[in-house]
């Protein structure tokens, strides 16, 4: 009798065991490859998708931060972005004012606007996210090819106006500049012209673009803008020498990563603290070599 039970017993305990191995097979079977791990489905899971970052700043960087958010887009399809323009200054203070969740600057900030931030009890948190170059465009039918930074500084601050002084037409010069809320204008200001005033004469335009579209339009015209905004056809950049007698470099990626060619700057993001949730992870994707190629596919130079 009690073998009998004994006997019983474990075909009792078998079946519970084939009857839980099945189940876990159901599991799987079920799965497909298409959950994500634990670590990646418990990370997604901390993060609220329902709030759409939302960045703002330079135009410089308008077009490689809607990329960003593209892409970071396609990789997490529940994230929503906007990105849009106006310049670094505005991005600045709408950052300060949280109004926004990323500035986009292609300057570094300013003492001021730092102190309104901590006024403000924002905690500025910067990030160079990769680097720019500024070419001088001029028209295509222009027949200079290269300037010294002496020149450049003197035709944008209006000391010499004629292209016969640097061995072109007898034409007056027309300059065409980024608004003063620009990053752009800043440090042209800073590094180029020394930090002296523009040309009062100069016009002042809304965007790089407006200034790629100028120029193309007049033979006399010359102006500042990203190596991003050089399309072959539109505007001829001019070959930069470090000073009279030293060698001419043409900007490009190469000449900025060598170092060649100088009138290069960082480009920045600002964010009030250190980023969390979903800000975070698409800090985490700017900087990631999937971010970084963006950068570069842009016409910027990354720094990853």
């Amino acid at each position: 009798m009690k073998k009998a039970v004994l006997v019983l017993a474990l075909i009792l305990i078998g079946s519970l065991v084939l009857f839980g191995c099945g189940e876990d097979n159901g599991d799987t079977s079920n799965d497909n490859g298409n959950n994500p791990s634990g670590e990646e489905a418990a990370g997604n899971n901390d993060i609220d998708f329902s709030k759409m970052i939302e960045a703002r700043g330079s135009d410089t960087m308008v077009n490689l931060g809607q990329r960003w958010a593209e892409e970071f887009m396609n990789e997490y399809s529940e994230a929503s972005m906007s990105v849009t323009g106006g310049g670094s200054g505005t991005g600045i203070a709408a950052m300060i004012n949280g109004t926004i969740d990323i500035a986009l600057s292609s300057r570094a900030m300013r003492e001021e606007e730092q102190e309104q931030a901590a006024d403000n009890g924002v905690d500025v948190v910067e990030f160079v996210t990769g680097r720019d170059a500024l070419a001088i465009a001029i028209h295509p039918d222009n027949p200079l090819e290269k300037l010294t930074m002496d020149d450049v500084k003197a035709i944008f601050t209006g000391e010499k106006r004629n292209w016969s002084d640097f061995g072109g037409e007898d034409a007056e010069i027309t300059l065409y500049s980024r608004e003063s809320n620009s990053g752009t204008y800043v440090f042209f200001r800073e590094f180029v012209l020394e930090d002296e005033d523009y040309a009062s004469f100069a016009n002042l335009m809304p965007s790089t673009q407006a200034i790629v579209e100028a120029v193309e339009q007049d033979v006399n015209g010359i102006g500042y803008v990203g190596l991003a905004y050089l399309t072959e056809g539109d505007v001829k950049p001019v070959a930069i020498a470090e000073s009279e007698g030293a060698e001419a470099v043409l900007p490009s990626l190469e000449n900025t990563v060598s170092g060649a060619y100088g009138v290069a700057r960082p480009l920045y993001l600002y964010t009030d603290g250190e980023p969390e949730g979903i800000v975070d992870l698409f800090m985490d994707f700017v900087m990631s070599e999937q971010g970084q190629q963006i950068v570069e596919d842009i016409g910027f130079v990354p720094v990853q």
